[in-house]
């Protein structure tokens, strides 16, 4: 993923995000004043490393795509992941983590099938979605998050 450059609302600096500390709140390089969350609106990778920083740690509301990459009905879903990141930037947190390299982190949420998508507020699960379904579906469950 490519890193994103984001204007500082305050002093109109632009700053350079790293696509893999998309999550974090990132400060303003020039003023310091805080950027605004998600404002990326990329897809963040997680990992058995960094779920549990990035789902408890985040004052937004979390959905996480637990996807496999050999799974045919996780890569038609993959775009509109993506898309929904994009929509919800500053708002979601949006994140993928891969079942088959993180194991660990699926059997903690029993995860048995892909794709399977979770929704977190305040690091707790609140929903759940199973299988391909449309974006309209997937934004009307985030919605009740925000």
């Amino acid at each position: 993923m490519p890193d994103t450059i984001v204007v500082c609302p305050a002093c109109g600096a632009k700053n350079r995000i790293p696509a893999a500390k998309a999550h974090l709140r990132p400060k303003c390089g020039r003023c310091g004043q805080p950027l605004p969350a998600g404002a990326a609106g990329t897809v963040v990778e997680l990992g058995d490393h960094n779920f549990q920083q990035v789902t408890a740690g985040s004052s937004l509301p979390v959905l996480v795509d637990f996807y496999s990459p050999t799974c045919g009905p996780c890569q038609m879903l993959a775009p509109v992941i993506d898309n929904i990141a994009r929509n919800y930037a500053g708002r979601a947190i949006v994140g993928k983590l891969d079942t088959s390299r993180h194991q660990m982190t699926a059997s903690r949420f029993q995860i048995r099938g892909v794709p399977t998508l979770l929704f977190f507020k305040n690091g707790q699960v609140v929903d759940q979605l199973v299988g391909a379904v449309p974006q309209q579906e997937i934004e009307q469950r985030l919605n009740v998050l925000l």
